[in-house]
């Protein structure tokens, strides 16, 4: 098993001091999750911060055999505004992982799509849904110092309830003037690159594990084509995210960087638990 870039203590005192020097930095927890601190407000995107998909396939044909080791116990997260999911699959709606950081966070509120509602509250309790905000593609919410914006995901397609909500979705997250984009999981789809572009993101993650029917999961980009997505849509910095999880299901960031290299796109690979400052 990989070690981790940074972990528990020392993961926790870079998160404090950025805090306390008032400056904006984002950490990669893993699989799709990021954690963003700025002075206005802390953001968690999607995070998965247990071994519940190791436990729950094992003995089965399909393993979820860790590559990398957790970076943090979630219950030691604090001052965290919002969290994200994207969808309903457990490395992005982690039972475990969100009711640790619901205890640890008591003002920390859930933004998730419409469509998936009833399937998050059955989930994580009823107890819980007051912490839950609704969100579809093409609408907007403030939470707690930043604004969000619902886009639409195809993961392997786009898919709605009956009511026309996207089951799948990634966010436009802005932060003062910081604007995120975190696609979930997703493959190219129409309107992605357009509806992507006139927000004209600063940092973009993007999954580059691909789409591969053999491994019986629904796909992502891979890596040319996060590279090349990150270019069409003109993001200042590209970070990939989705792989080093588990070893049926990742991929070689060597690709995507020679990818970034050949078209001139920015980009910063992470190892789990690394940190990257966010300049103006």
């Amino acid at each position: 098993m990989k070690s981790a870039y940074q972990k528990d203590e020392e993961l926790l005192a870079d998160i404090a001091q950025t805090r306390e020097d008032g400056e904006s930095k984002l950490w990669w927890l893993g699989q799709s999750g990021f954690l963003v601190v700025t002075p206005t407000a802390t953001v968690l995107f999607d995070p998965y911060l247990s071994d519940s998909l190791t436990t729950k396939y094992t003995d089965t044909d399909k393993p979820h055999v860790r590559v990398t080791e957790q970076v943090i116990d979630p219950a030691k997260l604090t001052g965290i505004d919002v969290i994200t999911t994207s969808h309903n699959h457990t490395d992005h709606l982690d039972k475990e992982t969100l009711l640790a950081l619901f205890e640890a966070n008591p003002q920390a509120k859930l933004l998730g799509p419409r469509a998936n509602h009833a399937f998050i509250v059955e989930r994580l309790g009823a107890e819980h849904e007051d912490r839950l905000v609704d969100l579809n593609a093409g609408e907007s919410v403030e939470l707690n110092g930043a604004t969000f914006h619902g886009i639409t995901a195809a993961h392997n397609s786009v898919e709605r309830d009956e009511e026309g909500n996207c089951k799948f979705m990634g966010f436009i997250a802005r932060i003062d003037d910081l604007t995120l984009y975190h696609s979930g999981d997703t493959l190219l789809h129409e309107g992605l690159v357009g509806t992507l572009k006139s927000f004209a993101p600063d940092i973009a993650f993007l999954p580059i594990n691909g789409n591969k029917p053999e491994r019986r999961v629904a796909g992502n980009l891979n890596p040319t084509e996060a590279a090349e997505l990150g270019v069409a849509i003109e993001a200042g910095l590209v970070i990939p995210h989705h792989f080093d999880m588990f070893e049926f299901n990742t991929a070689d960031p060597a690709e995507f960087v020679s990818e970034c290299e050949r078209t001139g796109q920015l980009q910063r690979v992470l190892g789990n638990g690394e940190g990257v400052e966010i300049l103006d």
